[in-house]
């Protein structure tokens, strides 16, 4: 017993050894050095199992003691702690890039691998380490937090969206249309299904009316279209020949360099559709793209599809086209309406009940 007690005297020890050296690099709110400082902790507790056999308190006392020596410093609570090693687990048993500009004194492979794990708050760390279930989905999530700036409160609607599952999963014929690196950018940014949980409608709604409050929620439909989207216009006109046409959505991707048009569909997809959406990408290439900019981008979003049918489809179109369906949360029936309580009313029976 004595024995053990002076290896955990000495565990600690090291622990405000690691503590003392990063206060002397840079102060904790640093973010390198907080990453770096819980990576090695983590990295001390895992190497110091044999600490915790037997006592479901270690953890606890660990917090007590660190917090005695530093009682000024937050982010050593038992709950953090066990963040702390659960971080080092998961991403120790793969190759992870060293952190720019710090020495991690080779506890960390230095090979290609996970994108820099210095380069997110610990908190958004947190989040990901708590939703994820793999470290291809975690990587997925650090990578796409640095390249687009989420917030915490963003990239939780991203994890509870399951983007992960989403991304680059529509069925397009962008190796056949686009140049290979277009091509690659272009699958990336593509999803399926969208969702637009944020609007509510009518199960029998019309393209009309999700187009109105898609433009109407123009911020959250931006977050789901993903970076780099530039809304130009809803039902936006165009004149070929001597009739006018109305395109559902236009937009500009900034990165792709090139317009985007997006056309809606109350039902599942026909084959008719993607010759349409054909014709208005060869318009918008003639009639608005400039020699700087890139072929146009068609995304055709359905309220369901069969993907052999969009495959033979999309097979011999020579426009770069894309296909996804999209959810969205449906409006109660009105006839069932009333008979729903109100939060009022469940506050009601609940004190009746009581």
């Amino acid at each position: 017993m004595n024995l053990i007690f002076s290896k955990y005297q000495d565990f600690i020890i090291e622990i405000k050894n690691q503590i003392l050296q990063s206060q002397s690099k840079a102060a904790l709110v640093v973010n390198k050095e907080l990453i770096l400082l819980y990576w090695n902790i983590g990295k001390m507790i895992f190497e110091n199992q044999s600490l915790l056999e037997g006592r479901n308190n270690f953890i606890e006392q660990l917090s007590k003691d660190i917090k005695s020596e530093f009682p000024l410093i937050s982010g050593f609570s038992r709950s953090n702690l066990f963040n702390i090693r659960k971080f080092y687990n998961f991403y120790s048993s793969i190759s992870v890039q060293q952190p720019a500009g710090l020495d991690l004194n080779h506890s960390v492979q230095q090979v290609v691998g996970l994108n820099d794990l210095s380069l997110i708050p610990w908190g958004h760390h947190v989040v990901i380490l708590e939703k994820t279930k793999s470290i291809e989905e975690a990587q997925f999530y650090i990578e796409e937090t640095i390249k687009n700036n989420w917030s915490r409160a963003v990239l939780l609607i991203q994890l509870k969206q399951n983007l992960f599952e989403r991304q680059g999963k529509s069925i397009n014929n962008f190796d056949k249309t686009l140049q290979k690196n277009q091509a690659q950018l272009a699958s990336q940014i593509l999803k399926d299904p969208y969702n637009f949980d944020f609007l509510t409608l009518e199960s029998k709604v019309h393209e009309l009316e999700i187009e109105k409050q898609l433009t109407e929620n123009i911020t959250k439909f931006l977050l789901e279209l993903g970076k780099g989207f530039a809304f130009i216009g809803r039902q936006y006109s165009i004149e070929v020949g001597k009739k006018s046409y109305a395109i559902d959505l236009l937009f500009y991707h900034i990165i792709l360099r090139c317009y985007v048009v997006i056309e809606l569909k109350t039902v599942e997809f026909e084959p008719e559709f993607a010759g349409k959406l054909n014709f208005y990408l060869s318009a918008v290439d003639n009639l608005l793209k400039s020699e700087n900019d890139n072929p146009s981008i068609g995304i055709l979003l359905c309220n369901g599809k069969n993907g052999i049918e969009v495959e033979y489809s999309l097979k011999d179109i020579n426009k770069p086209i894309g296909v996804s369906e999209y959810t969205f949360t449906e409006k109660l029936p009105k006839i069932y309406e009333n008979s729903i309580p109100t939060v009022n009313e469940f506050e009601k029976l609940l004190k009746e009940n009581s």
